[in-house]
């Protein structure tokens, strides 16, 4: 086992509380200085970016502290739960770049829960209940009133028994008994007022079948199956807090495994919901196109639009880890994302709504090769050759007719520097019938060739552009944030959180036109259009033939709060 980290002064070497509490125990020798960590997710939907703080968290300590990490799926609602959700599950964990020690399902340790729930009737600290579970939530009581003793609370235990093994047998319709814990229905939790451990649902298991019509609830489970596989640190988000003590009751009662509970604030971000229920809305509703939309903060969804592993990483890694609920900007992931992709994305040029422009004094029939970095930021990227002719495309909005004092692209009579190529210098602008600029006539200076004027002059604006002959069509998509609200919790009480959708999370640009070495990218290669943003070849839809381009994120914040809309 490595040694943990040490504390000290220095900001490199700070802890977070969580590994604060397991540096203590390795150094304590607490469960013979052993780490093991595990990461329990529901296979009812896809993991999201608040899931990937989870796993940076607990995989990360394992690995820092010489331990291991456990994958445990808590399948214990088989209605809910999917082979495709486990599936994509650990597809994104391995994405993120962690790999499992163990991999676990709550449904293999049923028959042992089933025990140790037999175990518990007969020690008298669990009964079957024969209410309603409407009539249940009734006799829970309030914060400041104690609940009320069910009817069936003082059964015996041979007819405990007798009726939980007929529940498992599947003599019972769905809702008609439960098996409750017996603490105390006055206790100032109100999470030990007779909880529920198990009730019955007469459905196929996703790995069990139909061998079980009986399945325990998560609170029952969950502490039970850390036990099991001697979890160390249990670590879950904050709302499991009030759980802690039902956690601690069965494994005391039960006398197993000493696992225990932390809890850490989950991941809020602005302009982004974090909840499966909504996921599912958004999803059915057809409000996205599926859960991997790029605009969905499922890791699939985020992985499709262009997302790194490493900028999710480094994301975590930023923001850490505390006690106390609040609110993330999106701008610290997005910005985590910039600064990650400028190191390794290579550079290309796009024009996203073309203006075309016809180089009069260029030879007709003729082109050439330039030279272009591709990646500034990183030498060993090298270079490519990018083609040049008499016809170009420029972005339209590169051009004004009669352009403002502190417009420095392209206008009559202007020069300017095309990226890579020659000054450009525009001498007539050609208009259809309705008055629309359809073409521009300009002229080059061959000897500035790379973009310098060997007489010395300057030029204050540089363009970028493609080769009107040689470059490939292309659909692009612009992705914004989900919603137009930075808090959809501070929308009023009773407000559909879905009209906080922002109508204009996407746009589609068809007809955009490429660099021709873009029509090789393999689909994963990210790449930075200039002075547009950061893009990748969508995943899915792209084609040979179709290329599709999602834009993964623009190249500085347009929402700043200044300009927030």
């Amino acid at each position: 086992m490595s040694p943990a980290p040490q504390s000290d002064d220095s900001e490199s070497a700070k802890l977070d509380f969580i590994r604060e509490i397991v540096a203590r125990d390795v150094q304590a020798n607490t469960h013979q200085g052993r780490v093991h960590t595990r990461f329990p997710p529901e296979p009812n939907g896809y993991l999201h970016i608040g899931h990937a703080k989870s796993i940076c968290l607990n995989f990360g300590i394992a690995q820092e502290f010489g331990g291991k990490c456990n994958l445990r799926f808590d399948d214990t609602n088989p209605t809910k739960e999917d082979v495709e959700y486990v599936e994509s599950i650990q597809e994104d964990i391995r994405w993120l770049g962690f790999e499992w020690d163990e991999l676990h399902f709550a449904s293999d340790y049923f028959e042992q829960l089933y025990e140790w729930s037999c175990e518990l009737i007969r020690k008298e600290l669990a009964y079957v209940d024969s209410q309603t579970l409407e009539e249940i939530r009734q006799q829970r009581g309030t914060a400041t009133e104690p609940g009320q003793e069910s009817r069936y609370r003082n059964r015996s235990v041979d007819e405990n028994l007798d009726l939980f093994s007929r529940m498992r047998s599947g003599e019972f319709a769905d809702g008609e008994h439960v098996l409750r814990a017996r603490i105390d229905m006055a206790s100032k939790h109100l999470i030990l007022r007779d909880p529920l451990m198990y009730r019955i649902r007469h459905a196929e298991h996703h790995r069990t079948g139909n061998q079980w019509c009986i399945y325990p609830m998560y609170d029952y489970a969950h502490g039970q199956s850390d036990a099991i596989e001697e979890i160390t640190h249990s670590i879950c988000t904050l709302e499991f807090d009030t759980h802690r003590p039902l956690y601690d009751w069965f494994i005391e009662k039960l006398g197993i495994f000493p696992s225990h509970q932390y809890e850490f604030a989950r991941l809020n971000l602005t302009y982004t919901v974090m909840s499966k229920r909504k996921f599912i809305d958004l999803v059915d509703g057809n409000y996205v196109d599926g859960w991997d939309d790029p605009r969905m903060p499922t890791l699939s969804g985020m992985r499709r639009r262009g997302y790194t592993p490493e900028a999710i990483r480094n994301f975590c890694s930023e923001i850490g880890v505390t006690k106390y609920n609040g609110l993330t900007d999106l701008v610290v992931l997005e910005n985590a994302l910039r600064a990650d992709l400028n190191k390794r994305a290579e550079r290309r040029m796009a024009v996203l709504d073309p203006l075309r422009v016809v180089i009069t004094n260029y030879p007709e029939g003729e082109s050439e090769e330039l030279d272009a970095v591709n990646n500034p930021e990183d030498e060993s990227a090298g270079t490519r050759k990018i083609p040049f002719g008499r016809e170009i495309f420029i972005e339209r909005d590169d051009f004004m007719e009669d352009p403002p004092k502190k417009f420095f692209r392209l206008g009559p009579g202007r020069e300017v520097r095309l990226r890579w190529a020659y000054f450009l210098t525009c001498q007539e602008a050609i208009k259809d019938e309705d008055g629309n600029i359809v073409e521009l006539r300009c002229t080059y200076d061959p000897e500035t060739k790379g973009g310098n004027a060997p007489d010395g002059r300057k030029v204050k604006g540089t363009i970028h552009w493609v080769s009107a002959e040689h470059s490939v069509e292309a659909e692009v998509r612009l992705y914004d944030h989900l919603l137009k609200v930075e808090n959809p919790a501070d929308m009023p009480e009773g407000q559909d959180w879905k009209e906080a959708l922002n109508e204009n999370s996407l746009s589609v640009l068809k007809g955009c036109r490429l660099e021709p070495s873009l029509a090789d990218n393999d689909g994963a290669m990210p790449v930075q259009f200039e002075r547009k943003g950061y893009f990748i070849q969508d995943a899915r839809d792209s084609a040979a033939g179709h290329l599709v381009f999602n834009r993964t994120v623009s190249l500085k914040d347009s929402w700043s709060k200044k300009g927030r809309r």
